[in-house]
């Protein structure tokens, strides 16, 4: 397995990571706790280090979804997992989100439970999940400090927060990592976000690299969600827009088929591609989805290649925005 490091301060973790946030929520299907786990151990046994999570996937599922995955793998593969939890999204009994809380007594109560319900003493990477817009991020990442120096968790790290958050939460102390969506379709974070990351010496988790499966090659154009989907409401993914960004994708078919990839691996393999300090999240549920996805690993692109990507998939050619317009409001790092 390639390995990456996160940032200056962060971990070496593997090349790509494993989103789990697929085995638990969102994607309207209940998730097959065997297939959860089996891909869990799939991936741990193929030199996936970084298990990404958030304490409000499935309500605390995910969390406990993770430590029986664990708890059941080889010894050896365990100890090399690290684990990122994102905490601060408040929801209700229905599963809707109300809000997010960053005040340094929640981002303690948070971790405390986080940790009970993965079974370990501590988290390798915290991070809130929103900025908060009532609390300070020096607030916020000062809490997390304090649970660094406790001992609770190993790194800070922040989510979808923009340039100037990015300055304020690095002067409060060291961040290993920012993580945002970033794909051929999702290119915002170029402008400011990467340079900034780039100077402070804060890596980047790219997760939504397959932008819900619109990258992935497998979604059909006919296809009905499931009720409980959240592409559902996605603007990607209604009518026209829909047509729209799969005809992006078949036109990144045929550059794929050149080489003899599938058009997964060379979604993926372009965000490698854009860094070495960036590493991917792939939200793989089941162990085929996996395998194809860490063949991105052995997908070289050539100068040529990343050319011709551009030309069928250029930087603005996606329709709609990546969240409904409420969703959006709450992101910093569209601001």
């Amino acid at each position: 397995m390639q390995t990456r490091t996160l940032g200056t301060t962060g971990p070496q973790t593997s090349a790509i990571g494993l989103g789990c946030m697929g085995m638990s929520a969102l994607y309207g299907d209940p998730g097959d706790r065997a297939e959860s786990i089996a891909t869990i151990h799939a991936a741990l046994e193929a030199g996936v280090t970084l298990l990404d999570t958030g304490d409000f996937y499935g309500m605390g599922h995910n969390e406990l979804l993770i430590n029986e995955a664990l708890r059941s793998a080889p010894a050896a593969r365990r100890e090399q997992a690290l684990t990122s939890v994102k905490f601060g999204a408040q929801r209700t009994v229905e599963g809707d989100f109300i809000g997010f809380d960053g005040r340094p007594a929640a981002v303690k109560s948070f971790a405390a439970y986080s940790l009970q319900r993965l079974g370990t003493d501590h988290i390798d990477i915290y991070r809130l999940a929103r900025l908060d817009p009532n609390v300070p991020i020096e607030e916020t990442v000062g809490a997390i400090a304090e649970l660094v120096e406790a001992g609770h968790v190993r790194h800070i790290g922040l989510s979808e927060v923009g340039a100037d958050t990015l300055r304020r939460a690095a002067a409060v102390a060291p961040i290993s990592d920012l993580q945002i969506e970033y794909a051929l379709v999702s290119r915002g974070i170029e402008e400011k976000i990467l340079p900034t990351a780039r100077e402070l010496g804060i890596g980047i988790t790219a997760y939504g690299v397959l932008s819900r499966g619109l990258l992935g090659g497998h979604f059909a154009r006919d296809r009905k969600l499931d009720a409980g989907d959240f592409r559902a409401t996605s603007p990607r993914f209604q009518g026209e827009n829909l047509h729209r960004n799969l005809d992006l994708t078949d036109a990144l078919r045929k550059i794929a088929e050149q080489k003899g990839v599938t058009v997964a691996q060379t979604a993926i393999a372009w965000v490698l591609a854009q860094g070495e300090d960036i590493v991917p999240l792939v939200g793989a549920r089941r162990r085929d989805r996996l395998t194809e996805a860490l063949g991105a690993l052995d997908v070289t692109l050539t100068a040529d290649d990343l050319a011709a990507i551009e030309r069928a998939v250029p930087a603005d050619a996606v329709a709609g925005d990546r969240y409904p317009e409420q969703q959006m409001a709450l992101l910093d790092s569209e601001r």
